[in-house]
């Protein structure tokens, strides 16, 4: 188990990036979260196998049709315990 954390930058809040990531971690089986910041960004944190992350990375680079995502930190995580994959 690992974890990363991505802190994406551009139009991503109110195009349903959050739904978007929350489907695909859900079908990676990952768990974590996906957050609006108050500056416009979106957080996302997934704890899972490293070969569902990388997956899920490429989903947070693409987002939805109506996203356009500008640019991405990557970083490894804390692995923390979640219920599932949230949005909050």
């Amino acid at each position: 188990m690992t974890a990363r954390k991505w802190q994406v930058s551009g139009r991503v809040q109110g195009v349903g990036f959050r739904n978007y990531i929350q489907k695909h971690a859900r079908k990676l089986g990952l768990t974590g979260y996906a957050k609006n910041l108050a500056d416009g960004d979106v957080e996302v944190h997934a704890v899972g196998k490293t070969s569902e992350l990388d997956a899920l990375s490429g989903y947070v680079r693409r987002g939805p049709m109506l996203a356009e995502v500008r640019t991405i930190d990557e970083q490894l995580a804390d692995i923390v315990r979640y219920d599932g994959f949230q949005i909050r």
